[in-house]
């Protein structure tokens, strides 16, 4: 027996035991196949050693940290490319920890305080992500082109004092970069044809008729995501590049897809101009390009013609039916659609005022439609704005106001995913109807798999009825179809409730902090706030726990333990469980009864 100072690298298959589930005998076999392709070659050329397999993981022992980070780094880019050419239930996604520490040697074996705290290390990271100890960032935080962002004091078990901890990420990603992404580069393309529809740019001479621009741009997105066999990216990530100049190969291999679609809108008076470009961001060619003039009479069917030619070009021998199904009139009422569209404008600042004017916009559409489903969804829609936000000022009359709008919204829209994802979270919401809340949503993400935000309201609905591993799921989906969202706070803020209601506190904080750090700034966000102090109190870190309870008395400071059991709460929970565990954390971090 000896000691030494070693780098430690332990890797560790996300998932296994459900993938085991589905293919027990193959996911051995990829697993096998992982580490002699992958891993063995990698490790041999950084000069580390494969000490051990350990079921579904593998302890690696480098004489350098720099080249166990090295190995580590080069693993994941291997990996994300590797799965980019697999169906998701053959791709293994890895969990990477290192540590620089004092460990045991017995024989050609390695144990101590130094692996464990590896293991540890590896359970905080995301899945593709690694996670390194304070004293490996030490040595390598000037030596590697990479950044980090730091997780703060880890609490780890049999270790007296706390680990400093820290993610790491490449220079240029960001620090709310997608989880699992070492580059912006590496987004894998879907096992689909995938578009992205990018703002187009408003010709017309007016800057207050943007709105109206990138309305258009919202219903050819909606039309497109309808086709099943299409990956369409959300609006919310395309519309990070308005305004700005970036090369379509770029915005391909940040947002993951193949096509790229841009164009320019004109309005004069009444004549209307819509323009468009099919673009192949891998090898920049156009694919096609047309332009299309009408009056403002005719938008609805300038919008239909734009999507139906970028499905012809994607896939010539698509049935004309799966496009004629797209081709659906929100509304027979210009005017109504008019101020649909500024009301969507409003919403999207996501701001008390803007949500206010929102919803008088929408209110507006309605008195001139009656029956337009998508306005009084969106109008339901301004109510979950403002309960997030902490805007909500008669909350017993806004729930029966969000009922009414909800029910409405799926009369009238059975076929209107819009309308029925928006029903169904701000039912679940703010009235805490989480049954038929989630039978709105799923009729949404059947209607529409490509829509995003359906996707995370599915998850949101799902963390409240006490289904955290199936909210997982939903949420990752979210995230891959908007993966540059402005309003990302929500999804990782999602993801960190589907870690902490099973108990896995230390991966809870890692995504309430991420989510806390995309909050608007003029955006309040208490449940994201009161996770963070939750998780990090229950995950042992009393230091996070403290500067969490400080925001949230700072930001709140009347809540309380017994607010979360008030009318009109944030936390709608079916299970009584859910929200003792949130008290607890709550309690335990220093929130007052």
């Amino acid at each position: 027996m000896e000691r030494r100072l070693a780098a430690i690298f332990i890797a560790d298959v996300v998932g296994y035991s459900r993938l085991s589930h589905r293919d027990e005998e193959g996911t051995r076999a990829r697993f096998l196949a992982h580490l002699k392709e992958i891993f063995e070659p990698k490790i041999i050329e950084r000069r580390g050693r494969l000490v051990k397999t350990m079921g579904d993981g593998l302890l690696v022992e480098f004489p350098s940290i720099v080249n166990a980070l090295r190995c580590a780094i080069e693993v994941q880019h291997i990996e994300a490319r590797k799965n980019a050419d697999l169906p998701e239930e053959q791709q293994l996604r890895f969990r990477i920890g290192i540590n620089l520490g004092d460990v045991i040697a017995e024989g050609d074996d390695v144990h101590g305080d130094g692996v464990n705290t590896a293991d540890r290390l590896q359970g905080l990271a995301e899945p593709g992500g690694i996670v390194i100890s304070g004293s490996a960032y030490d040595q390598v935080k000037n030596k590697l082109a990479i950044g980090f962002d730091s997780l703060g004091e880890q609490r780890i078990k049999n270790i007296d004092e706390p680990v400093r901890a820290y993610r790491v990420r490449p220079a240029d990603a960001g620090a709310d970069a997608a989880p699992g992404l070492w580059t912006k580069d590496t987004l894998p393309l879907p096992d689909k044809p995938s578009v992205a529809v990018l703002p187009f740019a408003n010709m017309s001479g007016d800057a207050d008729q943007d709105y109206f621009a990138d309305g258009m741009v919202e219903e050819i997105i909606t039309a497109l995501s309808r086709m099943h066999w299409l990956f369409v990216i959300a609006r919310n990530s395309t519309f990070v590049y308005k305004g700005r100049s970036v090369d379509v190969k770029q915005i391909g291999r940040e947002l993951g897809v193949r096509y790229v679609l841009e164009g320019s809108v004109r309005k004069a008076g009444n004549k209307l101009r819509i323009t468009g470009q099919l673009i192949d961001s891998t090898t920049s060619a156009h694919l096609w390009a047309d332009r299309f003039d009408g009056s403002v009479e005719d938008v609805f069917d300038l919008q239909d013609r734009v999507t139906a030619s970028v499905v012809a070009a994607i896939a010539p021998k698509l049935e004309q039916a799966e496009i004629e199904r797209s081709r659906r009139k929100p509304t027979e009422s210009l005017d109504a659609y008019d101020f649909y569209l500024r009301g969507l404008a409003a919403l999207h600042l996501w701001t008390k005022v803007s949500s206010e004017e929102a919803l008088v916009h929408f209110y507006r559409a309605i008195e001139l439609d009656p029956r337009f489903a998508s306005a009084y969804g969106m109008a339901a829609r301004c109510y979950s704005v403002r309960k997030v936000g902490g805007w909500l000022e008669d909350p017993a009359k806004d729930i029966v106001e969000v009922d009414r709008l909800a029910r409405k919204a799926a009369e009238l829209g059975r076929d209107n995913a819009v309308a029925l994802a928006t029903a169904g979270i701000a039912l679940s919401f703010v009235a805490g109807d989480l049954e038929r809340g989630r039978e709105f949503v799923d009729r949404a993400t059947a209607l529409d798999p490509n829509m995003a935000w359906a996707w995370l309201f599915s998850g949101w609905t799902r963390v409240f009825l006490g289904e955290p591993e199936a909210a997982n799921e939903h949420i990752a989906r979210a995230i891959r179809l908007s993966p540059l969202d402005p309003h990302r706070s929500s999804m990782f803020g999602a993801m960190a409730s589907t870690y902490f209601y099973v108990g896995r506190y230390d991966e809870a904080l890692v995504w309430a902090e991420r989510s806390a750090r995309a909050v608007r700034a003029d955006g309040g966000f208490l449940y994201i706030k009161a996770m963070m102090a939750a998780s990090a109190a229950l995950a042992g870190n009393a230091a996070r726990a403290r500067e969490a309870l400080d925001v949230l008395r700072r930001e709140y400071p009347d809540f309380s333990i017994s607010s979360l059991a008030k009318p009109g709460s944030a936390f709608p929970f079916r299970r009584v469980q859910d929200l003792e565990r949130l008290a607890n954390g709550l309690r335990k971090a220093g929130v007052p009864e």
